[in-house]
């Protein structure tokens, strides 16, 4: 019985630990890409940011995004709740 329980305990552990990787992979592809991206940003409800990146969209901890404005080839950084949409991934 005892040995039954811990087989099942790794078998579950190791599907978790399949299932974090699969998740960082997705998140990693979406966060990293170097698709371009549809980026607008708002401040206390103010829409402070609308455009386009050319390429990658950095995040960091504090909030701040980091990406090269498509609308003037610019390196830029924006604070503030920011929606980002990636583009469709060309086949």
């Amino acid at each position: 019985m005892n040995r039954a329980l811990t087989i099942t305990l790794v078998l579950g552990l190791a599907a978790s630990a399949a299932a974090c990787t699969d998740s960082r992979r997705a998140r990693n592809d979406a966060t990293w890409s170097d698709r371009p991206a549809d980026i607008t940003c708002w401040t206390y409800g103010v829409e402070t940011f609308k455009g386009r990146s050319t390429d990658k969209v950095e995040y960091n901890d504090g909030g701040r995004i980091a990406f090269v404005d498509a609308a003037n080839n610019r390196y830029t950084t924006v604070d503030g709740e920011c929606r980002v949409v990636y583009a469709a991934p060309s086949k």
